[in-house]
């Protein structure tokens, strides 16, 4: 409470109403698994992974929908493929995290192989990948060109320090000088006259990799005092984040090449910069547990997958396992989409379902044929690839939320790019299957392809159906963010009504919103937060216990029609 110790006005602000309870978002997805290139998660010194918003942003951080090469022999790019189909889905928000293969490798060029150490150039790949530009043997491609300005001496000493002069200008005995450095350095520039030419030099750099161009950087300088110097602004550590996401190229410069040994040196270079050696690896994937644990601190996660997992079978349970515990870890408030694995019969996918079990995840059957966009260009792809489902579910998730509420079974929904299914799964198989908690997608008579099943693979009927798991994930982020301002407060009467007020309004709005069954409020939720919830004992340790109710609606996954004969003279 304020003071008050001198006569006078005082004008207080006050609040004459509850905090207010903000649903969070449920659309947000991540993605585990293995890229042509990009960042890989979980290591030191590698970004957090970075929130894409199209596939364009996918690609310009992990590379395109090539084929990895697993061993040397082409494997389909299942994760590209999935987060294009989560996007196209409806999907507007997704994360990344990249594992690698054993045995991968990163792709280097040096440009003076010959030179000392303390003056090598080397090119080299940020990470370990082996997509390979079309035509070549190269996995990445590099121009550097120069950028030579034509001056006076007078306007050259107005340039930032660290610029690189060049003089005379076109004479054949030329020196390099840098702005800043001591004028011993620079006698040719010293001796020249106001007016006399001179040339800046700077380069420009293009990084290209199998999808085409994807870095460009100019005005780029050749000494370490330059702001822009190469060294830096393509270095290891680049100080824009954007510089190190979207560059896949890094490079290393001797520390006794000075800027006239650097530009006589990327002067000598005959064409382009092909760098090569990378590799996907000759293994299977390795380090989920890293990339999940990265992914845990990214709150606003709501839906996690691992598409093309199933098709390494070494380890595909194990990381399925991973993949549960993550969305079961508390508070990580997220379901883990997991997926079969190809070719199979539905009577193995009943053996795979009896080894998983949880509240927290949802398992989708079978794979989804699509038309391949990487034979569009290359003839010697396959017109029709199958894919793993859970790019396509995850986007329709999302989907269905933004359209609907997360209280909306995500089924019923047509899959947007399929058009076909690894196997067609008849009425019986399904009759089989769906009591089980394995979600079919099925091509159904004139309506299409679509998901026609909304279950977890739990065995508790409490939580039988996903959109109730969800919808409750979604209550419990909410309520948890909404109400951290209660802690520390004086746990008394006071801040108990204020709880149930706020809470209680958040509710009533989920019912108007049509989330909750009951034709009233009072039929819909209860709030509980007072004596009968909290012993003194409880009081005595700090801790407020709030008792909340809601009647979720459950979808109507079974429409029964019942039809009988009444003769023509009956009422009613």
């Amino acid at each position: 409470m304020a003071e008050y110790l001198a006569p006078g006005v005082f004008v207080e602000e006050t609040s004459f109403r509850a905090k207010s309870i903000e649903g969070v978002g449920t659309s947000t997805a991540a993605f585990v698994g293995l890229t042509s290139r990009g960042p890989r998660a979980g290591q030191p010194g590698d970004p957090t992974p970075a929130l894409l918003t199209s596939f364009v942003d996918f690609e310009r951080i992990y590379g395109g929908i090539d084929d990895l090469r697993i061993s040397d022999a082409p494997v389909i790019n299942y994760l590209a493929h999935a987060a294009r189909a989560f996007f196209n889905n409806g999907g507007g928000r997704l994360y990344v995290a990249r594992v690698l293969a054993a045995g991968a490798a990163a792709a280097s060029a040096t440009v003076n192989p010959t030179a000392a150490n303390n003056k090598k150039v080397t090119f080299a790949a940020r990470t370990a990948g082996g997509a390979r530009l079309a035509g070549t043997d190269a996995n990445f491609r590099v121009v550097v060109t120069e950028n030579s300005l034509a001056t006076t001496k007078q306007l050259a000493l107005k340039q930032p320090p660290g610029t690189t002069i060049k003089t005379p200008a076109g004479g054949a005995n030329f020196e390099y000088y840098v702005l800043g450095r001591p004028a011993a350095e620079g006698p040719k520039f010293a001796a020249l006259a106001d007016g006399d030419a001179c040339e800046i030099i700077t380069l420009n750099a293009e990084v290209s990799d199998p999808t085409g161009p994807v870095y460009e950087a100019s005005g780029l300088g050749l000494d370490p005092s330059h702001s822009r110097y190469i060294g830096l602004v393509m270095g290891a550590s680049p100080p824009q984040l954007r510089d190190r996401l979207t560059n896949p190229v890094m490079v290393t410069i001797g520390s006794a090449a000075a800027a006239g040994d650097l530009h006589d040196i990327l002067n000598k270079v005959d064409g382009p910069i092909d760098l090569k050696g990378g590799s996907d690896g000759t293994g299977d994937p390795a380090g989920y547990e890293e990339a999940l644990d990265a992914l845990q601190a990214l709150e606003d996660i709501s839906i996690i997958a691992a598409p093309g997992l199933s098709t390494f079978a070494n380890i595909a349970a194990d990381v399925h396992q991973k993949l549960i515990g993550h969305a079961e870890a508390p508070r990580a408030y997220r379901i883990a989409v997991l997926e079969t694995p190809p070719d199979k019969e539905p009577g193995e996918i009943v053996d795979l379902k009896g080894k998983i079990d949880s509240t927290k995840a949802a398992l989708y059957y079978p794979w989804i044929s699509v038309a391949n966009p990487a034979a569009a260009t290359d003839p010697t792809q396959q017109t029709i690839i199958d894919l793993p489902p859970s790019g396509h579910v995850c986007g329709i998730y999302a989907r269905t939320d933004i359209q609907r509420g997360v209280w909306k079974a995500p089924a019923n929904e047509t899959v947007t790019g399929a058009i076909g299914l690894q196997r067609a799964i008849s009425f019986g198989e399904q009759e089989r299957l769906n009591p089980l908690g394995i979600n079919c997608i099925r091509a159904l008579p004139n309506r299409g392809i679509r998901v026609w099943g909304a279950r977890t693979i739990s065995s508790d009927p409490e939580w039988k159906y996903v959109n109730i798991r969800r919808y409750f994930i979604y209550l419990e982020n909410s309520i948890d963010r909404g109400t951290q301002w209660a802690v520390f407060e004086p746990n008394g009467e006071r801040l108990w009504a204020n709880i149930r007020t706020t809470v209680a309004d958040f509710l009533y709005n989920e019912w108007v919103n049509g989330a909750l069954l009951g034709s009233t409020p009072k039929e819909a939720f209860f709030v509980q937060c007072d004596r009968s919830t909290m012993t003194q004992n409880d009081l005595d340790n700090g801790r407020l216990i709030c008792l909340i109710g809601v009647a979720a609606i459950k979808p109507a996954e079974f429409v029964i029609f019942r039809i009988g004969q009444k003769t023509a003279d009956a009422r009613g």
